[in-house]
């Protein structure tokens, strides 16, 4: 096989090679360096060497996809009435990087803005790898007006190369960047936003941390749906959150009725209910992997209903 390949061909496979091994190196450190050097020999084993491998039909045929701009409509329970219809933009997991070139990441932000939303929720995971080149994505993230205003959350890729530039960027570019904390949006709506965590246990604890003493908050973001467990049990009426692209590969499409969020049960993609509480997870916009299966890449513009409780 490498017999036959170009010489650029052979390259590319030989870079590629050394960087896993480069990285394998690495991996086992338990310090930021080590999470790193982790999520890039996953990237390389999952979409760079699969690709070279098979001549780059994997990349070309992912950037050839569309990603939809998905319209929903949330009854929610406990929802206030004076924020009845209001448009929320959900974006989440653009991993900027080589899946979504910073062009590609501008016409899906443009996606958003074209649905002139009231409030803009970013639920993690803007970066992939690197935050250098990302600036015009948060500078276009940024541009979108929002009355309510525009609001982010940290997702686990956002802390592997510098959570430091990633909050300058957001910070610079106007985003709400909300840490484990709450805010008060214009006329009155509550809006709270937990950092990463991979467990229940932790993001329990973050979303207790991000509460409003006796009053919870109407909106939750997280980028771990995780987080919806504890703001379930707290009353928060609407969370929103991404992290799983819907595992990007599922055996049927997935329908739009709510599922019950029943313990024990994995909170994958689409819209769940705990009682009054409601989750809604999307299978964001960008990708561990170059391929989709009755999972497309979206962005969604939920109108968001109140409803009377059950």
């Amino acid at each position: 096989m490498w017999g036959s390949m170009s010489a650029s061909d052979r390259a590319k496979r030989g870079k590629t090679l050394r960087e896993l091994i480069a990285n394998g190196r690495s991996a086992a450190r338990a310090d930021a360096r080590g999470r790193l050097a982790r999520a890039k020999l996953r990237h390389a084993m999952v979409t760079t060497l699969p690709d070279r491998l098979l001549g780059g039909v994997l990349m070309r045929r992912h950037l050839q996809t569309t990603v939809s701009l998905r319209e929903r409509e949330l009854l929610v329970p406990g929802w206030p009435a004076a924020f009845d219809g209001i448009r929320i933009a959900h974006i989440s997991d653009l991993h900027v990087g080589e899946l979504m070139p910073v062009g590609r990441a501008l016409e899906v932000i443009d996606l958003v803005r074209r649905g002139k939303p009231d409030l803009l929720a970013c639920t993690g995971d803007i970066v992939d790898l690197h935050v250098a080149g990302c600036e015009p994505v948060f500078e276009a993230l940024g541009s979108i007006r929002a009355e309510l205003g525009s609001y982010f959350v940290l997702g686990n890729h956002d802390l592997l190369d510098s959570v430091r530039r990633v909050l300058r960027l957001s910070r610079s570019a106007g985003l709400v960047t909300l840490r484990s904390s709450a805010i008060t949006a214009p006329r009155g709506l509550r809006v709270a936003g937990v950092d990463w965590s991979s467990s229940i246990a932790g993001n329990a604890a973050l979303v207790r941390r991000a509460s409003f003493g006796s009053e919870v908050p109407h909106l939750l973001l997280a980028h771990n749906p995780k987080a919806f467990r504890e703001a379930a049990r707290l009353g928060v009426p609407l969370t929103l959150a991404g992290h799983t692209h819907g595992g990007q590969v599922s055996i049927r499409a997935r329908g739009d009725a709510p599922r019950a969020a029943r313990r024990g049960s994995r909170l994958k993609v689409g819209h769940y209910h705990d009682g009054a509480s409601h989750l809604f997870v999307t299978s964001g916009a960008g990708g561990w992997f170059p391929l989709r299966v009755n999972c497309p890449a979206e962005v969604v513009s939920l109108v968001v209903r109140s409803a009377p409780a059950k």
